[in-house]
């Protein structure tokens, strides 16, 4: 059943632990992104994770249909400046005015992120999450990029970051962690959220 609207999800109440992903709206069904998200989202479920992602297509329809499969609860956050159809497998769509509400919203409403490749949009939330993790504004919340495709920007930034002393959270260690495939980015939150062995 879908919802739209001004949807708030407590996720506290629910007892849910959700993972938002991050990701391009271009892979298609036969591509290799979008099958590496589809096993995201599978893995995701099964280890218990509720998702939540952009709600549209390529890796948040894959991500969404993996969890599916897994009988894991789908969240979709859209918003009114995309004319993209939301995609099939999202149980609850939750409607923002803006982008930049739908950012906030996908930051706000996730215990832990994973980015996937993408492009502007997807390194604008990689952006945004870090940096609301290096400034403390939000904390608690794991953050994984998935595969080596961000490593150069993130190498690139922890440059300045880690030159002169710094007071800010990634001087005192990464706060985005790199894994090379989705099992290995479901057991890193599975440690960081559920504090249960995978």
């Amino acid at each position: 059943m879908l919802q739209e609207g001004a949807v708030t999800v407590d996720c506290e109440s629910q007892n849910e632990r959700i993972i938002t992903v991050f990701g391009s709206s271009r892979p298609r069904e036969n591509e290799a992104e979008y099958q590496q998200a589809l096993e995201l989202g599978r893995s995701l479920g099964e280890a218990g994770f509720a998702v939540s992602s952009g709600g549209y297509g390529g890796v948040m329809e894959a991500v969404s249909r993996g969890a599916k499969d897994a009988g894991a609860k789908t969240y979709g956050v859209t918003a009114e400046f995309f004319k993209a159809p939301l995609n099939g497998w999202v149980d609850t769509e939750i409607r923002m005015k803006t982008w930049q509400e739908r950012l906030f919203e996908l930051v706000r409403m996730a215990h832990g992120f994973v980015a996937c490749k993408g492009g502007t949009g997807t390194l604008v939330e990689l952006a945004v999450v870090w940096e609301m993790l290096n400034k403390s504004v939000i904390s608690g919340k794991p953050m994984v990029v998935l595969g080596d495709f961000w490593t150069p920007i993130l190498e690139r930034v922890r440059e300045v970051e880690l030159g002169p002393a710094s007071q800010w959270g990634e001087a005192n260690g990464k706060l985005v962690h790199t894994m090379a495939t989705p099992q290995e980015a479901r057991e890193f939150l599975q440690r960081a959220l559920l504090k249960e062995s995978p």
